[in-house]
C-alpha cells in the first residue's frame, strides 16, 4: 500500500512550501495539468497559474509540465507558461518519468511530481522513486476515464485511512 502514499499531501498547488522543496534538494518539478494546474474546461493558463510558475522559475526550478492528455492539449500552456512538456506521459507507467530523468541529468531526489491522482501522478512518481506531492483536484468535473480512476482511488484511500497510513483532508508535507 505504500506506493500508493504521497511524501507530501496539500490542499493545491499553491499552498506547497517551495522552500522547503528547494532546501530538500528538489530542483525540477513535474506538474500534472488536468484538475492540478486548471480544470479541464479550460484551454490557457489562468493569471495565478501564470504568476505561480513564473515565481518557481526565479526561484531556480525546472518546470515540466507532465500530463497523460495528448499534445494539442498540452501545447498552449507549455507556450503561454514558457516550460517544457511531456505529454502523453502514460502514468503511472515508467518511461516518460525515466526519459526525463535521463533527458535533463537529474537525480530521483532531485524531481519532484504534483499532481491530484494517486493511481497516476503518486503512483507513477512513488514507482521511480522521485518526491510525490499529492493535491486536491481544482474542479469535481473529470474526464470519463479520470472518473473510473477516483472510484478506484477512493476505495484504496479508504484502506489506507483504516490502516492509520493516509488521510483525506489530512494536510503534511
Amino acid at each position: 500500500m505504500e506506493k500508493y502514499i504521497p511524501d507530501m499531501y496539500q490542499k493545491s498547488i499553491y499552498t506547497i512550501d517551495y522552500n522547503k522543496l528547494k532546501a530538500n534538494g528538489i530542483k525540477c518539478i513535474l506538474i500534472d495539468l488536468d484538475n492540478t494546474l486548471v480544470p479541464t474546461s479550460l484551454d490557457y493558463p489562468t493569471k495565478n497559474n501564470i504568476e505561480l510558475i513564473n515565481e518557481l522559475k526565479e526561484m531556480g526550478f525546472k518546470i515540466i509540465l507532465f500530463s497523460n492528455s495528448p499534445k494539442k492539449r498540452v501545447k498552449p500552456f507549455k507556450d503561454e507558461l514558457q516550460v517544457d512538456a511531456s505529454a502523453s506521459s502514460m502514468k503511472p507507467l515508467k518511461r516518460k518519468f525515466l526519459k526525463v530523468l535521463n533527458e535533463y541529468k537529474y537525480e530521483q531526489n532531485e524531481v519532484a511530481i504534483i499532481g491530484d491522482q494517486i493511481l497516476t501522478d503518486i503512483l507513477g512518481g512513488n514507482k521511480v522513486g522521485i518526491t510525490t506531492i499529492l493535491v486536491n483536484p481544482v474542479s469535481s468535473k473529470d474526464l470519463l476515464f479520470t472518473s473510473l480512476n477516483r472510484y478506484l482511488e477512493n476505495r484504496i484511500i479508504n484502506k489506507l485511512s483504516k490502516n492509520n497510513l493516509f488521510t483525506k483532508g489530512k494536510y503534511y508535507e
